[in-house]
């Protein structure tokens, strides 16, 4: 069991940037794969970005490829969201979610148990 607690959100213009944090508490971090969502209004959630245990592997929506960048830095106990170069369209809730075991299917939700609570994210045109 982990908890997991974002921040970083909040209200930028279209192609502005910024970073999102996800602080987990109660389990070592190094153990989990990490991912992170969004889910805006009347959609379904949507996966964004994904990194594995160790780091070495990024795994990112073609929605995010090129703007957004996933890391972690398991000694601070925290995975980041640096997004760049923003869009009306990223406008969204963002979750951070985690998962211990080992999954080939990192873009579905079903397969991380550890959800945090949200931050909301807004890009004004």
């Amino acid at each position: 069991q982990v908890q997991l607690v974002e921040s970083g959100g909040g209200l930028v213009q279209a192609g502005g940037s910024l970073r999102l944090s996800c602080a987990a508490s109660g389990r070592t971090l190094s153990n989990y794969a990490m991912g992170w969502f969004r889910q805006a209004p009347g959609n379904e959630r949507e996966f964004v970005a994904h990194i594995t245990r160790s780091g070495g592997n990024l795994y990112y929506a073609d929605s995010a490829k090129g703007r957004f960048t996933i890391s972690r830095d398991n000694a601070k106990s925290t995975v980041y969201l640096q997004m760049n170069n923003l869009k009306p369209e990223d406008t969204a809730i963002y979750y951070c979610a985690a998962r211990l075991y080992l999954s080939n299917s990192y873009s579905q939700p079903s397969v991380y148990p550890n959800w945090g609570r949200g931050t909301q994210v807004t890009v004004s045109s």
